[in-house]
Parts: C-alpha cells; structure tokens; sequence
C-alpha cells in the first residue's frame, strides 16, 4: 500500500477531525483541531490510498519541539502506520534543525509508550493526577527524543 506524509492541510480536517472523536476518550474539542496553524506549528497528515489514517500536531521554538496530539483512525490501528507517521514526524523536525522533541503520554497508554520507546523515546519525567479519566485523574508520563 502507497503512503504518504504530508503537512495537514484544510481539506483533510474533516477526517482529521472524525478519527480524533474516534481515537481519544478525551479528544480535543472541534476548534482546536481546526485552527489556523501557527508559523511554529509542524502539523501532518498520514494519507494511506489517498485516504488520511492518522495524524499529528506538533510545534517547534528554538530547536525544542513538542508534539502534542497523534492518533491513527481505530479501523486502521496495530498496522504499523503509528511508527510511520511519528518517524516522519521526526524526520520533518530534524529538517527543521530540531534539536530535542517532547511529549507527555497518559501513564494507561501502554502501546503508544511501546511506540515512543521503539522510536528511541526516553521517559524522563511524571506529571502526577495530569489527565482526566472516567473515575478521576491520571500520570502524564514525559518523554523526550533527541535527534541527532
């Protein structure tokens, strides 16, 4: 199957928009997701067949970068297209002249920190009581890659 990533754009909003409700207990609200990007924002789009299976937000200052915000659509999730997308999303920031890359992930979210520490993520910190959950709070647990 041909893949593509690219910077997310307009016309991939809507689908954007549909996996973030599908693939977050807690998703971002509508106008988050479809706000004007920022000069320091590194936003993408994974395009599978021409239809958008994943996503990420991301912004860089000064060399740091933070993503904030990854998901692939759950009908399409355990086929790898997570690893792509975040490997191009390094990429990109290393072409960018990133120098560290950051993110928090909640303390249940098992596979996406398999993910981040098959990528070379490393946990360095715990934000305690961070994210809400059904029956309370929970650990954000932060990570950080640094791209050589």
């Amino acid at each position: 199957m041909s893949h593509n990533i690219m910077p997310l754009a307009p016309h991939h909003l809507d689908a954007v928009w549909q996996i973030e409700q599908a693939a977050h207990s807690f998703p971002w609200s509508e106008s988050l997701i479809r706000q004007a990007p920022s000069k320091i924002a590194v936003n993408l789009v994974l395009e599978v067949e021409q239809q958008v299976v994943g996503y990420c937000y991301g912004q860089l200052v000064a060399g740091e970068a933070t993503l904030l915000n990854i998901a692939v659509d759950p009908n399409c999730q355990g086929k790898g297209y997570g690893k792509i997308l975040l490997r191009g999303f390094i990429d990109r920031l290393a072409g960018l002249g990133a120098e560290e890359i950051w993110l928090e992930v909640r303390a249940s979210n098992t596979r996406a920190y398999q993910l981040y520490e098959s990528l070379g993520f490393n946990e360095i910190n715990r934000r305690y009581g961070y994210y809400p959950t059904e029956t309370g709070r929970e650990d954000a647990l932060i990570m950080t890659y640094l791209v050589l």
